[in-house]
């Protein structure tokens, strides 16, 4: 096989991803693919990301191609540590989407990317022993989820940096709650495929739904994660922005259809609402360990090299979105706590953590 015209996709400080034309070949390939080369994986890393996406795109190859969410596994080399994958063309990014300027286009991509991670849910229910096992052929020693580790030091470690840097203590009866909540971390009957890092960069709109990229963290876990991502928008990434009223409670509804023939009970709020409500106090509590400024430290956008909002903006959106699901819910006790994180926030940083903006597209004159 002879290829030409590679152009650089950009990749990461883990891997290099080229789109590469097809110039000569014996076998049948597409006029285009996208090889993916990692470097060596450190020895003190907790996990393989090359490993992690061979095994994820070998698992999402399988489905048939009316369902698949993500690229095309073509070929693999466990040994030279390259992917070569489908090229899924030059289309818009969700990210691209919410931060052009047609607010139906943004609205119509969200609810396609709710029904896609709805149908990558339902497909991929009870895939745990295929995954492990595609991980133990590649020779990786864990596939957990990767926030997994993380939230179990915010459990362990925010109490006292709420102290330090807001003057918050935390009570004991909250912690407790934080490790029950844990527990859909580890075995559940709600389980599925995710990509892991399912941000708006890297999901692409295409004319047939929205595809998913990168799985350098794919692993199993509970859905209820992933479906935290329809409530609180994209809590692991830069791209944190407010939602327009309801559009949340639709991408939810566009997931629960999705899923429902699967997991029918998780059509009943009485289920689904404490599950999600969970990994939504999970979500808020390990994005505040990994954006609240340290003692010294200055407030600064989560990320210095794509417009995002200030990490105390973020946060503070967060804790009012948790005060008020904890009202709704009947859980005084976390609203009361989360009331005090709020005014805590704003003592810190100023009244302007309060204001939150929309994601351009929806922003009006």
């Amino acid at each position: 096989v002879r290829l030409a015209d590679a152009e650089d996709l950009g990749g990461s400080d883990r891997s290099v991803v080229m789109r590469v034309r097809i110039a000569e070949s014996p076998f049948e390939l597409p006029r285009t693919v996208v090889v993916k080369h990692y470097g060596e994986c450190p020895e003190d890393a907790r996990s393989d990301p090359f490993a992690h996406e061979a095994a994820s795109c070998q698992l999402t190859t399988a489905l048939p191609p009316e369902v698949r969410i993500g690229p095309e596994l073509i070929a693999h080399d466990a040994n030279e540590r390259l992917l070569v994958l489908e090229d899924l063309g030059r289309g818009s990014t969700l990210a691209d989407v919410l931060f052009a300027d047609d607010s139906r286009v943004a609205e119509r991509a969200l609810l396609a990317w709710a029904r896609a991670l709805g149908r990558l849910h339902s497909t991929t229910a009870g895939c745990e022993a295929d995954f492990d096992a595609l991980m133990r052929r590649l020779g990786a020693k864990s596939w957990v989820d990767p926030v997994a580790d993380d939230i179990a030091r915010a459990v362990s470690e925010l109490p006292e940096l709420l102290t330090q840097v807001l003057g918050v203590d935390t009570p004991a009866g909250m912690v407790e709650r934080l490790r029950a909540a844990s527990e859909m971390l580890g075995s559940s009957r709600y389980r599925a495929f995710s990509p892991s890092d399912i941000c708006p960069d890297n999901s692409l709109v295409t004319g047939s739904g929205v595809r998913f990229l990168d799985f350098e963290w794919g692993c199993v876990r509970d859905v209820a994660m992933d479906a935290a991502y329809l409530q609180y928008p994209f809590p692991s990434s830069w791209c944190s922005y407010a939602l327009p009223d309801n559009l949340a409670e639709s991408m939810l509804s566009t997931w629960r259809s999705e899923i429902a023939e699967v997991w029918p009970e998780l059509d009943d709020d009485a289920v689904l609402m404490p599950r999600l409500f969970n990994a939504q106090l999970l979500w808020v509590w390990v994005s505040t360990w990994w954006f609240l400024p340290r003692t010294g430290e200055l407030d600064r956008p989560i990320d210095l090299h794509m417009p995002s909002p200030r990490r105390s903006t973020a946060l503070v959106d967060r804790w009012r979105h948790l005060r008020s699901d904890a009202q709704g819910a009947g859980l005084d006790d976390v609203a009361e706590f989360a009331d005090r994180v709020v005014d805590a926030l704003v003592d810190r940083f100023g009244a302007g953590a309060l204001h939150l903006l929309p994601y351009p597209a929806f922003r009006t004159e």
